[in-house]
């Protein structure tokens, strides 16, 4: 379904069209919101139409009201099967109820996704997927898209974009990655990095533009410099054969096999920083196709072009009574 389409949904079931529109972004990037942003978005000011939106939510019990610990916010889950099975997501994880701490990190992606309503947002593992198989066709597989298998074979489950995050299209067709700063330690940035490498390497233009909460701007250092760690560093031929061994000899190491000690030691002062750490997590998941594009210097020569692009955006609205539950979701 477009969103359109799912508007017209929803309008069906009772709502204007400004509310239908407003419960389609919300059902699909967050499936939480407050009152400040349904303001936001329709350019209101708070007052009795707002009140009579939410209430109307609530009697109809396609929402429910939580009250943050503070007492200052009250945060709306958007609930109601119907409305999700409107708009062809009924099972969509939104959906469930959420801690307070991935409330009020959807949240802030739902205020990012308000703020830029002239750019079309993909939200859905679905409309993902979809949309990079219509722009690549054959010549990106499948398991070359973003993706993350658990499960124990033949029984595995394949999530594609499993960071859920919104991915925008832009004006001049370029894609819009976003990543949400939850931490002040890019540990879960490098993985992430990781997995979209290939698919930053595919695209003829795109921006990645990192979302820091003003109590985490400190972090932006961090996470800059893991972009160029991950993407921007290829490895030499010589170090890269290194770098295959040491993977192969740290498992077979851990699991009681004999490998040459000298050399694992000094393998292990070599490759001992993040980047390697988080490089190791992704070859235990993928095998030898985790280390595809480590001696590429196409990011380099994109970033080099212009058509790769990192930006960093602190965010504007006030989060201070809630940052204690950032990162805890």
């Amino acid at each position: 379904m477009t969103f359109d389409e799912r508007v017209e949904a929803i309008v069906a079931i009772g709502y204007t069209h400004r509310q239908a529109q407003f419960l389609v972004t919300v059902m699909l990037h967050s499936g939480v919101c407050i009152i400040r942003q349904y303001c936001d978005f329709s350019g209101i000011t708070r007052g009795r139409k707002t009140q009579d939106f939410f209430n109307l939510l609530i009697e109809r019990q396609h929402a429910s009201a939580t009250t943050d610990a503070h007492s200052k916010t009250r945060v709306f889950h958007v609930y109601s099967r119907s409305l999700y099975e409107a708009i062809g997501e009924p099972d969509n994880r939104n959906r469930k109820p959420a801690a307070m701490g991935a409330a009020v990190e959807r949240l802030m992606l739902l205020d990012t996704v308000i703020a830029s309503r002239d750019i079309e947002w993909l939200a859905t593992e679905r409309d993902k997927v979809a949309h990079f198989a219509r722009l690549f066709g054959t010549s990106v597989r499948p398991n070359e898209l973003p993706h993350f298998t658990f499960g124990t074979p033949p029984n595995t489950t394949t999530r594609y974009f499993p960071d859920k995050l919104p991915i925008g299209i832009l004006p001049d067709q370029s894609r819009l990655f976003t990543y949400l700063v939850c931490r002040s330690s890019p540990v879960d940035f490098r993985a992430f990095l990781n997995r979209h490498a290939h698919l930053f390497r595919a695209l003829r233009k795109w921006r990645l533009r990192l979302l820091i909460p003003v109590h985490l701007k400190s972090a932006r250092t961090a996470y800059e410099a893991a972009v160029r760690q991950e993407l921007l560093t290829p490895l030499r031929l010589s170090m890269a054969d290194e770098l295959r061994w040491f993977l192969e000899a740290k498992r077979a190491h851990a699991c009681g096999g004999q490998v040459d000690q000298e050399r694992l030691a000094r393998a292990n002062r070599a490759f001992d920083s993040p980047r390697y750490r988080a490089l190791y997590r992704r070859w235990l998941e993928l095998g030898p196709r985790a280390l595809d594009g480590v001696t590429s210097s196409s990011l380099v020569d994109a970033m080099d072009r212009g058509i790769g692009e990192v930006e960093s955006y602190v965010l504007q609205h006030p989060y201070h009574h809630l940052r204690s539950f950032v990162g805890t979701a």
